[in-house]
C-alpha cells in the first residue's frame, strides 16, 4: 500500500490541528481560571456531545437500534451509570439485530 506526500501531510497536518485545539484549551484554561458558575456548566459537555450522536441514529434506524436505546435508558435508570447502559444497550441491539 503506498501512501501519497499529500495523504501524509493531510494526516500529519490533520493530527496537529487535533493536538493544538486540545493543548489549547488546556493552556487556556490554566491562563483563565473558570468561576464555578463555568465549571458547572462544562461538566455537561460530554454527556451533550454524547446525546448529539446517538440520538440521530435512533431516529433514523429500526426496531433494532429503538430496542437497544430503550434497555439502555431502563439500565441508566436503575444502575447510574454510564458504562451499563452502553454495554446493556448494545448487545440488546446486537441480539435483536441477529433475531430480526
Amino acid at each position: 500500500m503506498e501512501v501519497d506526500a499529500w495523504t501524509m501531510l493531510t494526516i500529519v497536518s490533520m493530527a496537529l490541528v487535533t493536538y493544538l485545539c486540545r493543548a489549547g484549551g488546556y493552556w487556556l484554561f490554566r491562563q483563565l481560571k473558570p468561576s464555578p458558575a463555568l465549571q458547572s456548566v462544562l461538566s455537561y459537555v460530554p454527556g451533550a456531545l454524547f446525546v448529539s450522536f446517538i440520538v440521530p441514529a435512533v431516529m433514523a434506524g429500526g426496531a433494532k437500534e429503538w430496542i437497544g436505546a430503550g434497555v439502555a435508558l431502563v439500565t441508566a435508570r436503575f444502575t447510574n451509570s454510564i458504562v451499563w447502559p452502553i454495554v446493556t444497550g448494545t448487545t440488546a441491539a446486537w441480539v435483536a439485530w441477529y433475531l430480526v
